[in-house]
């Protein structure tokens, strides 16, 4: 049972590049973010739901399969220089492929294919809604230790970074005393005091956002073409968790954004209209089963 537990944990938090801007350790999780319109007249809401699981082969390896669909509803209370309609709604489909084996006494392997489905979707699925994102990640972690800790190397292939080439992986945690902890990589990063096995507050910073196909390009008074739009966020936020087991909890996160662009690009990936650049509120909550 213990080994199955750890396994779950390899695969969720590798997860951590492959998923783009999130961070997960679930197996489910059903999650609402809200947004709310600023000066720029734009607001945003996210539905997300995660399920993830394990199928054990030979020699105490895994292979994992799962998935995760979120789906954004985007307002405009002002107008825009051109037709909002394809912007209005939009979502993000992942398949998640992995597996993991022993590299040695001291650390797993573990290697994620994440295909991902981005586009809102209004002709279909097309060619250009497609792209993957890969992982290749060692993992070792000592739960049993004096001060428990967990720390996660590798790389990480996105291709809606535009960028040719991995990006590096690190992601560490430490229990460094019963009702203290922290973890620092990217995209999050916070620190916790768990008050007792039914509550946990924290405070956190993360990043979070989308990279999205548009399928039929929106012409821009400059005569400059839409086919993408992307919003890319750092939060800061404080956060309560109600746990129903060591596995099960409700959670919310209230906060702000430090620094926000949401913005259109061209098929080269070249910015070609500013949506929104200003601070806004972050609040977000849901219920997960999570292996930590």
């Amino acid at each position: 049972m213990m080994q199955k537990r750890l396994v779950l944990v390899l695969f969720c938090c590798t997860l951590i590049c492959t998923l783009g801007w999130t961070q997960s350790t679930d197996l489910l999780r059903i999650d609402y973010l809200r947004i709310p319109e600023n000066s720029s007249g734009i607001g945003t809401s996210r539905y997300k739901i995660v399920l993830n699981a394990p199928i054990k082969l030979a020699n105490d390896n895994y292979f994992v399969i799962g998935g995760e669909y979120n789906r954004f509803d985007v307002d405009f209370s002002r107008p825009q220089p051109f037709d909002v309609e394809q912007l209005t709604r939009l979502h993000v489909v992942d398949m998640n492929l992995g597996y993991i084996t022993k590299w040695n006494e001291n650390w797993r392997l573990i290697a994620i294919a994440t295909p991902r489905l981005a586009s809102n979707f209004t002709n279909g699925v097309l060619k250009d809604d497609f792209f993957i994102n890969a992982t290749a990640t060692l993992w070792k972690e000592r739960m049993d230790a004096d001060i428990p800790f967990r720390l996660v190397l590798g790389l990480s292939f996105n291709s809606t970074t535009g960028l040719p080439f991995p990006l590096p992986l690190i992601s560490y945690y430490r229990r460094f005393h019963p009702n203290w902890s922290y973890t620092l990589g990217i995209p999050r990063s916070n620190f916790k005091y768990h008050i007792s096995d039914r509550h946990t507050l924290q405070m956190a910073l993360l990043l979070d956002g989308y990279f999205i196909n548009i399928q039929d390009d929106i012409l821009l008074p400059d005569g400059r073409i839409g086919s993408r739009i992307s919003l890319s966020t750092i939060v800061g936020a404080v956060g309560y968790q109600f746990n129903l087991s060591k596995i099960m909890s409700f959670y919310t996160l209230l906060g702000g954004s430090i620094e926000q662009e949401g913005k259109l690009r061209d098929d080269k990936r070249v910015d070609v209209f500013l949506l929104n650049r200003e601070a806004n509120l972050y609040l977000r909550g849901g219920f997960k089963i999570s292996l930590f």
